[in-house]
């Protein structure tokens, strides 16, 4: 079994996981296994003669110079060791065999550098192999001990055979479900997943075996001229491999090519695997070629493949598909973490190049297609993925993801992203401030920040025009950190002034899959002086849907850091309940689609709605903000409900900054501690 796992010695069978309950299955199965087969002592060892020690000798061979002929069906290859331990076992008993399959552990995975855990499951797996084939071969009464071995006569045919199969079913069995309780993927298929191939290799290894205790019977000095024919098969494997490695990958680079990427991504799909195809185009590479010659142009794509090569991580795939177009099959859970490799290797790939006396530097724009999302075969993932690459191009970004929307209306989308982008670095983002108010007796509770853009040309946009390209790229980050600089800058004006209160913030799922984004935070806070309670964060559970794990890491630290979270759009998920006692919010906002019509629900369906969510903020003891409140009638509803705070055009629309001002001036505003306090 190869070594799938991360962890040092035993740590990885030492959790609670799949793997971890099969390896303490098998493990404990083949130590009593070794114990009733028995260990031999030096008497049995000596009682073998030379022969034995010269097959030892070959088992060691084997464990280090393996039989690798397909990189890509069998990377650790086939070792002739087990034709030796195999004859061993026929020609002097068990006993002798577990002892050589201990010899041939300690050499393999001491050459291989396996840790422990791995080690100790590999030697389990051929001990309880063997175990297997001796009791196949104790069936048919089969004598070899070494004292008196085996005489091998053509009725030994049949058991051997026999054995040799039990032999490989134990093998694929236990390797098979310990491969797909690591990768979690469906046992039946990690079982006969190349089953052909290792059945043929396992099968040609293992009839070698009744041939060298036949050589071994009429002395052990014949056994040396197995060399040759062993070299011979050496030599073939590696001349198989390197076919195979000329077939599957790109001639210049070395990378995979377009034939093996079809194949992995045929995996991919045929097991419902989630994953990333990315399409990366070198900008302007023929501007390379023309000025300082193909030669360099061919240099500089070896160093951009090495660095693809060496950047990927264990189970990503990097090929060269033509020219200066590569392609990466990313083993990715989600869109969140494909972007965060890919934006990791787009930093990598344009850090300058030392090429033909000259310091280049090169941009890259890449295109990143999710499967089985986005298309289920190579040739449409690939389509997608090229589209989203343009797409990059045209906006100036590095990556984008593919969405449907690029291929409707494409060029004024793609025009309106790029504007974007330079609107954030010009400073055409401006902040609009949303009071909300008491239910109770409208006392100002705080505002929210609701970001527009002032474009040159189209004049003031509301954030449903521009928002929804923002948020498939990198772009968004920049602009929650615009949006949040202005915020604090404007909290810290209203402050001097004595109009103090909390102003709410949107989040993205960009920000929130940001390791630093709390260090931004408090950054910024400190800088203008602000205290921790003047600002709340607003999350909503599609943010949280794209990496929980990181999402509730930077919530948790947020919170540490005496930010208050406020969970926004409450109701429109598909787990908001069931996530909602993990979240380490202090508010939950009622998204506005259910408050819209209150005083007109007639059915009653909204109604029960919002109750249910006031009721259940109540009791987990979080403030409770209801959207959308346009009437009198709906905010009266909401206070015998209990609904503490209000927000929506009843009380005021989004304000700019100076009108905003003046709502403030002109109404009672408590202090800060009250604000917070309230529940």
């Amino acid at each position: 079994m190869r070594d799938r796992t991360r962890g040092p010695h035993l740590a990885p069978v030492l959790r609670r996981t799949p793997f971890a309950a099969w390896w303490w299955t098998v493990v404990p199965a083949a130590v009593t296994a070794l114990l009733l087969l028995g260990i031999p002592g030096w008497s049995e060892l000596r009682l073998a003669g030379m022969a034995f020690w010269v097959m030892l000798c070959f088992v060691v061979l084997g464990e280090l110079r393996p039989v690798v002929a397909s990189g890509r069906l069998d990377p650790d290859g086939v070792s002739l060791s087990t034709a030796f331990l195999f004859a061993v076992m026929l020609a002097w008993g068990a006993e002798l065999a577990v002892f050589g399959v201990i010899v041939a552990t300690l050499v393999g995975e001491t050459a291989r550098r396996k840790r422990a855990f791995a080690g100790i499951f590999n030697g389990a797996q051929y001990v309880l192999s063997y175990a297997a084939a001796w009791a196949i071969l104790s069936v048919f009464g089969w004598s070899a001990t070494p004292a008196a071995p085996a005489l091998l006569t053509p009725t030994s045919l049949l058991p051997t055979i026999l054995a040799a199969v039990a032999y490989h079913l134990v093998n694929l069995a236990v390797v098979g479900i310990a491969i797909g309780a690591l990768e979690r993927r469906p046992v039946r298929v990690t079982i006969f997943e190349n089953v052909r191939y290792y059945t043929l290799t396992t099968g040609a290894v293992l009839a070698l075996a009744p041939l060298v205790v036949v050589v071994a019977e009429k002395h052990w000095g014949f056994l040396p001229l197995l060399l040759l024919p062993l070299y011979l098969l050496w030599k073939t494997a590696a001349m198989s491999l390197e076919r195979e490695q000329h077939a599957l990958h790109d001639g210049l680079t070395g990378l995979a090519n377009r034939l093996s990427l079809a194949d992995q991504v045929s995996r991919y799909l045929a097991e419902g695997k989630p994953g990333a195809i990315c399409l990366l185009d070198l900008d302007r590479f023929k501007d390379v070629n023309d000025t300082l010659g193909h030669a360099v142009g061919d240099d500089l794509l070896k160093l951009v493949a090495e660095r693809l090569r060496t950047g990927v991580r264990e189970g990503d795939v990097a090929a060269r598909i033509g020219g200066d177009e590569f392609v990466l099959l990313l083993d990715v859970e989600d869109e969140i973490e494909a972007l965060d490799v890919v934006e990791r290797l787009g930093r990598r790939l344009t850090d300058p190049y030392d090429l033909g006396g000259a310091r280049l530097e090169v941009e890259v724009s890449i295109g990143v297609a999710l499967l089985p999302q986005h298309g289920d075969d190579l040739e449409i993932l690939q389509r997608r993925a090229d589209a989203a690459m343009y797409a990059a191009k045209a906006a100036g970004e590095v990556v984008v993801v593919f969405d449907e929307d690029l291929i409707r209306d494409t060029p004024q989308r793609l025009s309106l992203l790029a504007e974007l982008r330079q609107a954030v670095a010009n400073g055409e983002l401006e902040v609009h401030y949303q009071p909300k108010v008491a239910v109770s007796d409208g006392r100002p509770l705080g505002l929210e920040a609701l970001v527009r853009w002032r474009h040159p040309e189209r004049g003031l946009l509301a954030p449903a025009a521009f928002l929804p390209l923002a948020e498939r790229t990198a772009v968004m980050r920049s602009l929650t950190a615009s949006v949040l600089d202005q915020v604090m800058r404007q909290l810290a004006t209203w402050r001097a002034d004595g109009l103090a209160v909390p102003v709410a913030v949107n989040t993205s799922l960009h920000d929130l899959s940001d390791p630093g984004f709390t260090a931004t935070v408090q950054a910024g806070l400190a800088e203008h002086g602000l205290d921790t309670g003047l600002l709340v964060l607003e999350i909503t559970e599609e943010a949280l849907l794209g990496d929980p794990t990181r999402a509730l890491a930077t919530l948790d630290a947020l919170q540490a850091a005496g930010v208050e979270l406020s969970l926004d759009d409450f109701g429109t998920g598909h787990a908001s309940l069931t996530r909602l006692k993990r979240l380490p919010v202090a508010e939950v906002k009622i998204d506005r689609s259910f408050v819209l019509n209150l005083d007109a629900d007639v059915e009653g369906q909204d109604t029960a709605i919002v109750r249910s969510v006031v009721q259940l903020a109540a009791g987990l003891g979080l403030r409770c903000v209801a959207e959308g409140v346009e009437t009198r009638a709906s905010l009266d509803i909401l206070a015998d409900m209990g609904c503490q705070i209000a927000q929506g055009y009843l009380i005021a629309r989004p304000l700019p900054v100076a009108e905003a001002t003046d709502w403030l001036r002109a109404h009672v505003v408590p202090a800060v501690g009250d604000l917070i306090g309230e529940r």
